[in-house]
């Protein structure tokens, strides 16, 4: 039997050059409602990849959240275990912990979705800030989160 294909919301062509200018305004030094640039070094290229995220503040400890999904940059990330976040030239160099205790990652995602959701609830399928704790334990599986710790 196979095994099901991991949730993944892959972006489309307009959404892929709309990421590719907000990773370059990130590069720039500006920052869109905190967002910044993530590079990852890639699992079979060996090539720095490079994607805007927001990254998010949670009881003073700051998080990478996947809205997509099981994206590329979370199975480099899952691989490489750490990468850098730009803005302009402050670039912080970090490792991660995935977080697979669903009450904690249910938490994240909720004050996750409460500041980002205006741009990433599509993503969420139904699911919004304001779901009760059951529904939002339900999508947890669907958006890997990672615990930054900033190395330098």
């Amino acid at each position: 039997m196979n095994a099901p294909t991991p949730y993944y919301v892959q972006a489309s062509p307009f959404a892929t050059r709309f990421n590719s200018l907000l990773g370059k305004l990130a590069r720039l030094g500006i920052s869109l409602a905190g967002s910044a640039e993530l590079s990852v070094r890639g699992r079979k290229s060996g090539q720095m990849q490079r994607i805007p995220v927001n990254p998010h503040t949670y009881e003073g400890e700051q998080y990478l959240v996947s809205a997509r999904g099981h994206s590329q940059w979370v199975r480099n990330m899952r691989v490489a275990g750490g990468g850098e976040l730009r803005v302009g030239r402050k670039v912080r160099t970090f490792t991660v912990t995935e977080i697979t205790d669903p009450v904690l990652k249910a938490a994240l995602l909720r004050t996750y979705l409460e500041k980002w959701g205006w741009e990433v609830n599509r993503f969420f399928q139904g699911v919004t800030a304001q779901s009760s704790d059951a529904e939002l334990q339900a999508v947890v599986g669907d958006h890997p989160v990672f615990r930054i710790t900033v190395s330098n």
